[in-house]
């Protein structure tokens, strides 16, 4: 089957399941909307069927792969197609298909891949005006800086991938009619950092600028390595150390997996609904003082007479004084690097932020108070401090204008990097007999599909 094509679902019927009272009432309390979007759908496109009850769940199929977007051809590049936008995530959520369980699972719906099945850009994880080729490995920008994740984080380990630039550097495509050309940058983020705008823009990713050589995160541009533009080929390398384990005895511990996932109806296609993790206050305020550290022109005072100040009538109630913010942590020994046309650049950077969350400086009480006005329910499902498993560092491509780029995720290269990367940045010898420490990022798409309906016990 083609890779771009709409798989056909599985239509083997699944005998009528006698679902248990609990089953029956958490399917009732599940939320049925359909997403909104800005455009209606292509003629082709069927209209969703209505929605079913959960006494209905027989009649509708047990989907083993997702049907996936809707391909319309882009003008003046015939390579690239846009997708109609439901799905994609926005409005502080994201969205990751769903199907029913098989009969006799542990729960009614589980997470389903959708084709191509490998390690490409995320259909759903992109800035709306990201166009794509149908295999996933190709991305074309348009109308200013947007950006795109892989479809699986990096949580532990050594990874390695390509990214060929097929337009950047300030060429200029057939849809750009500014003074300014494409642009392209390359890097790593987490899942706060926004798809509307650039790579590095904040502290919850990391970039490497093509036009410029540079290295930014927290907005802020540093000299890194050499240029790249249109033809050549980037090296994106990172390295983690092993994931954190969760502290058994504490249950606020934010390592903790918690899948809290709500399956709704999306245009005829289950999906799970899951709100996006935000941005902290501590990493604002990290970025308020780079920006202030940025200015630092002094802006003289104008000379005022004493006679024309008036005096305050009363002295300004004094506030209280904030709570201090907390450091945020980072991980110990992690290395991102980037390569061009195989050319070590050598480390862009070293201890980036952790990928988890912050405890909630709050907690004890907030749940205390809980437990006393509702009866010791469930925690707010809006306090989200824990994983989900969809936490760590993606891949992250930006696009200006109609920059244009195809990924590589192995396990070929064009240019193979060496056996020992973090020697090779950091300067080092590389032994003979040096066995590869690395793994291509091709292979981290099965361990994570595997994750993804592993509950922590």
């Amino acid at each position: 089957m083609h890779a771009g094509s709409t798989p056909p679902p599985s239509q083997a019927p699944s005998p009528t399941p006698t679902l248990p009272p609990t089953a029956q009432v958490t399917q009732n309390r599940k939320r049925k909307r359909e997403a909104t979007t800005d455009s209606s759908p292509a003629p082709d496109v069927q209209a969703p069927s209505p929605l079913v009850t959960s006494r209905d769940l027989s009649k509708r199929p047990v989907l083993t792969i997702s049907r996936g977007p809707t391909f319309h051809p882009v003008p003046d590049e015939p390579d690239f197609f846009k997708t109609d936008l439901h799905g994609v995530n926005i409005r502080g959520y994201r969205y990751t298909p769903a199907g029913i369980s098989p009969p006799g699972s542990g729960s009614l719906f589980r997470t389903i891949e959708c084709n191509p099945r490998s390690y490409r850009v995320s259909w759903e994880d992109r800035g709306q005006l990201i166009q794509v080729t149908k295999d996933g490995l190709g991305l074309l920008g348009w109308k200013g800086y947007k950006s795109a994740r892989c479809n699986a984080p990096i949580r532990e380990g050594k990874w390695y991938m390509e990214v060929k630039i097929l337009r950047g550097g300030g060429a200029r495509g057939p849809r750009d009619n500014g003074a300014e050309g494409s642009s392209v940058r390359l890097g790593w983020a987490r899942r706060e950092a926004m798809l509307t705008g650039p790579a590095g823009q904040d502290g919850y990713s990391y970039a490497y600028r093509d036009s410029t050589g540079e290295k930014v995160t927290l907005a802020r541009p540093k000299p890194y390595g050499k240029p790249f533009r249109t033809g050549d080929v980037v090296g994106m390398y990172i390295s983690l150390p092993p994931k954190r384990q969760p502290n058994p005895k504490d249950p606020q511990d934010p390592a903790h997996i918690r899948r809290d996932r709500i399956a709704i109806d999306l245009k005829g296609q289950e999906a799970f609904e899951i709100k996006e993790y935000a941005q902290t206050k501590e990493m604002e305020a990290i970025m308020e003082y780079a920006k202030k550290s940025m200015n630092t022109t002094s802006v003289p005072s104008a000379t005022v007479k004493k006679a024309n100040v008036p005096k305050p009538e009363k002295p300004a109630a004094k506030r209280p004084a904030p709570a201090p913010l907390r450091p945020l942590p980072k991980l110990e020994g992690s290395t991102i690097a980037f390569f061009v046309n195989g050319e070590p650049q050598g480390a862009a950077f070293e201890d980036i932020y952790d990928y988890l969350q912050l405890r909630p400086a709050d907690a004890p009480t907030r749940n205390h108070r809980k437990r006393a006005t509702e009866g010791g329910l469930k925690r707010h499902k809006e306090d989200i401090c824990f994983d989900d498993g969809s936490l760590g560092y993606y891949p992250f491509i930006s696009l200006f204008n109609s920059g244009a780029v195809r990924m590589n995720p192995g396990p070929d290269f064009a240019f193979t990097p060496p056996p020992d990367i973090d020697a090779v940045v950091r300067g080092q010898p590389v032994k003979e007999d040096q066995e590869r420490t690395w793994r291509p990022i091709c292979e981290r798409y099965p361990e994570y599909m595997q994750e993804q309906d592993h509950r922590e016990r």
